[in-house]
């Protein structure tokens, strides 16, 4: 029961009304004054009886204008509003005490932090976080605000503190904790504030293949020389291309890819080396071929595996002297380009298989870079998943959602055969159809797939067991080689030593210059 006291100022009336309260015996649960002049009580619900006797005798206390039953006191109110309103903002926003408990948390903390089997309202701010020393912070007792790159389930957050300090009645100041915000865009404007922006930038991850792919890049992008860049579908092969190109001196000339697979064969020459006029027919104008168009610049043959031999040959006496003849002209056009090739299958397999001309492969395989599929670094599914979660809602332009915890574990629980393209259109699509404010695990439309990080096809119809063993193996080292080229750290990384793992990739025939042994 509530109740609202009108009255006017005079000392000692807050004592008068806790007298008749104690003469009721009525445990007294608040009490709040309001400088406007009135008295609010919280105490258990009475029988009537007493009530009735309860209010007239109040009434007739001094200076007492009017006596009512309320259904809050003005601290619920103030309460409830501050929790709505907290709850009605996208970040994560908690208050902690001065040792570093969590005294107030808004949902969307609540669904980035906690779980189903946790709280987050009395634990400690350090089970949840890491990467900044939050509790060494607060026993400093700082005057000053601070901004900190913070991990939370493997997402990188900028986590706003803002101490707290109240002044007591001699004005004396106390440290009482500080209130923290986490702006869930670590990549898309501030993650890389503190870090020169170059061409790699957008090539985001914090796994060591991916750190170790782009010290390599960086350092090929200089080169004046063919580079083939091979990797899964989706793994961001052109990103990459693009990447070498920008970080390159051809910056500031024309990047263009042309996709071999996507072109009928006397289409792609046409669109590599141009045609005369009339040379396709009576009515064709001149046209230059993209090596013409960008010419001092980069190009980018997309799936070049798939380029039939005839247009190979053409290709490969253009790469020995850069000069090539248009289609239906006789003159020689001498261009300045440098060749990017991209593939998904290891192109030295089709050279071995006889589908690409072996003089061809060496000639743009001079640099070489694998772009390691994204199950293999899972490690950057939850900073890629910002990312592309801050692009979605920027361009669907609406405000920024949430990605709970429950969906971060599932997103990194899936194998992504798409690699990062899937991992885009996966989180565009979910958000598009999000009605709330948080990406939940239920809300990602994830298609059913096996486990393709474990699963390599064997045929054991057309082999023995051993030979089924030896080609897994094969599979499985072929498939690393790239990313760890120094035997050591291949034998390291399959656990074996560097003896048999050199036995081993001779055997098969993986790395340069090796030679498969006579069974």
């Amino acid at each position: 029961m509530r109740l609202e006291i009108t009255c006017d100022d005079r000392l000692g009336i807050a004592q008068d009304v806790l007298e008749i309260l104690r003469n009721y015996e009525i445990d007294l649960r608040g009490i709040e004054v309001d400088p406007k002049g009135k008295i609010f009580l919280n105490f258990p619900e009475l029988e009537f009886k007493d009530f009735q006797h309860l209010m007239p005798e109040i009434r007739r206390i001094a200076n007492v204008k009017d006596v009512k039953t309320v259904a809050f006191m003005p601290s619920e109110r103030e309460h409830y509003e501050f929790k709505l309103l907290l709850n009605m903002l996208p970040d994560p926003i908690l208050s902690l005490d001065s040792r570093g408990d969590i005294d107030i948390a808004n949902d969307a903390a609540q669904r980035i932090l906690g779980d189903s089997g946790k709280t987050l309202l009395g634990s400690n701010i350090s089970h949840w976080i890491s990467g900044f020393n939050l509790l060494r912070w607060l026993e400093k007792q700082p005057q000053q605000a601070t901004v900190q790159q913070i991990s939370v389930s493997g997402a990188k957050y900028f986590a706003d503190l803002l101490p707290i300090w109240i002044s007591d009645e001699q004005a004396k100041q106390n440290f009482a904790g500080a209130v923290m915000t986490c702006k869930p865009q670590p990549l898309a404007e501030q993650w890389q504030r503190n870090v020169s922006a170059d061409a790699f930038s957008q090539l985001l991850g914090e796994h060591s293949s991916m750190k170790r792919l782009i010290k390599e890049a960086s350092r090929m992008a200089e080169l004046n020389v063919p580079l083939l860049i091979q990797g899964e579908t989706g793994v961001g092969k052109e990103l990459l291309a693009r990447a070498c190109h920008q970080a390159s001196k051809r910056a500031e000339q024309p990047f263009l890819a042309i996709n071999c697979a996507a072109l009928p064969d006397n289409v792609a020459e046409s669109e590599l080396f141009g045609h005369g006029k009339g040379s396709l027919g009576p009515y064709t104008e001149a046209k230059k071929g993209i090596f013409e168009q960008a010419n001092g610049g980069t190009v980018l043959l997309d799936a070049v595996s798939e380029m039939s031999n005839g247009l190979q040959a053409k290709l490969l006496r253009f790469i020995q002297d850069g000069r090539f003849r248009r289609i239906g002209e006789e003159q020689e056009v001498t261009v300045d380009v440098r060749i990017i090739c991209s593939a998904q299958d290891d192109l030295l397999e089709q050279v071995e298989n006889g589908r690409f001309r072996e003089d061809l492969f060496y000639r743009l395989n001079v640099l070489s870079l694998h772009v390691p599929p994204l199950r293999e670094r899972k490690t950057d599914i939850p900073l890629l998943a910002d990312h592309f979660t801050v692009q979605a809602c920027q361009r669907l332009g609406r405000s920024l959602i949430m990605v709970s915890r429950a969906a971060r574990e599932r997103l990194q629980q899936y194998a992504w055969p798409g690699n990062v393209r899937q991992l885009e259109n996966v989180l565009f699509r979910s958000i598009s159809m999000a009605e709330g404010d948080s990406l939940d695990a239920d809300d990602l439309q994830l298609p059913s797939t096996s486990n393709l990080a474990d699963a390599v096809t064997v045929d054991l119809e057309e082999g023995s067991l051993d030979e089924a063993v030896k080609k897994f193996e094969s599979t499985i080292l072929r498939r690393l080689y790239p990313s760890y080229p120094s035997t050591r750290q291949l034998a390291k990384k399959v656990g074996l030593s560097h003896t048999a793992v050199a036995n081993k990739l001779r055997e098969y025939g993986i790395g340069k210059n090796r030679k498969k042994k006579p069974l």
